[in-house]
């Protein structure tokens, strides 16, 4: 009896709260949000206070979706530039806002475009969005494309740097913000313009790329990001994931596929009172009932940090003892143990078909950092294998001369891989390291060494 009456309280309490944020917080009503949009965002408020823990609406949230038109009223406008002519690889996207306190967006800027090569640039845009004018009249936005058009004139001439602004009349009214529990209104006020601000920078991106990288105005690029970015999203291409993170700072870092851009952007308005940009990313991405998968070493570091791009001194590799099983066909007289010695002998295989292996397993499970695979004739594109994965393999049957589940490390590219050990399974003891056939290779494969470093 007490529990159904307690159920009956809090029902009738949430209904409360639902009537309470519709009628007496509504949102401007010239904004962008329906009548059916404006009950979600009291429903949802209505549950976070209900219960504090992240809840999970997702499908109610797809459904509301489903005959909407996200941000059909906003209408950002282009400062300076132009989007690419044809769709690229990556959109670089940036929200800036004036002051510029703690921002060092130039440098960020130079930062992207020294770390990249040429060919490199060909594949992504930077997308700039601008805040409005200041408050104070001062002129900050014409003042920053002013001098953006100069600095970076021939980026914008080639269609690598696009700036856009959002109106304000665009934006939700700061007066009618919520009172967030434990938040001074300051902040509120920051992490709902922030939220916004991002919505309207990925409203825009939507159709000029195939991935989005939020890059936030105050960073250092490590040299060819974007080729370790394009060659991560390469490897997880037959691999369901919502968030690719290269970078441990905040937003910097984070990678979309541009399809769910309009998803997020809408999610990140409906909600832009309740918690800044970040904190909604990470709810966003627990309702999407899928784990971040984080590379390690960082790609992104804060502008005036001590530089840790530099390949960090990990000593030799250990190549710990381990037996060797593979599916390939040796030739030459080789033996497939010479890919794992640290000496300079080498394995040689020929006819190599898809789906054979040669896999590095273990005595002793253990913590490696990093993995070094290499194949062709001197180090030339002769009999290199171009096509497959090097997989990383753990244990959860104690079986002695096997794994039963595998994570991909990355695919080989130019017949090598030489990576740090990356993401949510960097806690796990590795047991095995496989090399992965994901073609049809006639000619003979030199493996000339799979390098480990462990501890």
């Amino acid at each position: 009896m007490e529990e159904s009456l307690w159920v009956l309280v809090v029902t009738a309490t949430a209904v409360l709260l639902v009537f309470f944020f519709v009628t007496e917080n509504p949102f401007d009503p010239s904004s962008f949000l329906s009548v059916e949009e404006k009950k979600l965002v009291a429903w949802q408020r209505a549950r976070m206070q209900l219960n504090p823990g992240r809840t999970h609406h997702l499908e109610t949230f797809k459904d509301m979706q489903k005959n909407s038109e996200p941000l059909k009223n906003v209408n950002s406008q282009i400062l300076t530039g132009a989007p690419p002519g044809k769709k690229k690889l990556l959109t670089i996207g940036i929200s800036a806002v004036p002051p510029p306190q703690g921002s060092n967006l130039v440098g960020t800027l130079q930062s992207i475009f020294s770390a990249s090569s040429s060919s490199e640039r060909k594949h992504f845009t930077v997308l700039l969005h601008a805040a409005g004018p200041d408050p104070k009249g001062s002129g900050w936005l014409a003042q920053m494309t002013h001098n953006l058009s100069a600095l970076f004139k021939a980026h914008i001439q080639a269609r690598e740097l696009v700036v856009i602004t959002t109106p304000l009349a665009s934006s939700l009214p700061s007066k009618d913000l919520k009172k967030t529990v434990g938040d001074p209104p300051a902040h509120v006020a920051f992490h709902s313009r922030q939220n916004r601000d991002y919505a309207f920078l990925m409203n825009f991106a939507t159709q000029y790329s195939d991935y989005f990288l939020i890059v936030e105005d105050d960073v250092n690029c490590a040299p060819g990001f974007v080729t370790q970015i394009a060659t991560a999203v390469s490897g997880w291409a037959h691999r369901p994931w919502v968030t690719l993170e290269f970078s441990q700072l905040g937003l910097t870092g984070k990678l979309f596929h541009t399809g769910d851009l309009p998803r997020i952007a809408h999610f990140l308005l409906l909600f832009h009172q309740e918690m800044p940009c970040a904190q909604l990313l990470s709810h966003f991405q627990d309702l999407m009932q899928s784990t971040p998968v984080r590379f390690l070493p960082s790609l992104f570091q804060h502008s005036g940090s001590s530089s840790y791009f530099e390949e960090e001194n990990i000593g030799s590799p250990s190549n710990p003892a381990a037996s060797i099983h593979t599916s390939l066909e040796a030739a030459n007289n080789s033996v497939p143990s010479s890919a794992y010695s640290l000496d300079e002998n080498v394995f040689y295989a020929k006819s190599v078909e898809a789906g054979s292996h040669l896999t590095v397993v273990l005595d002793t499970p253990a913590q490696v950092s990093r993995v070094q695979v290499q194949t062709g004739s001197n180090l030339r594109d002769e009999n290199q294998l171009k096509e497959g994965y090097v997989e990383l393999g753990y244990d959860s049957s104690n079986r002695v001369s096997n794994c039963d589940d595998y994570v991909l490390l990355g695919p080989l590219v130019d017949g090598g891989l030489d990576k740090r050990v990356l993401s949510h399974r960097a806690g796990r003891k590795v047991k095995c390291v496989r090399v992965l056939v994901t073609d049809r290779t006639p000619s003979t494969v030199v493996l000339r060494h799979i390098r480990l470093w462990a501890e």
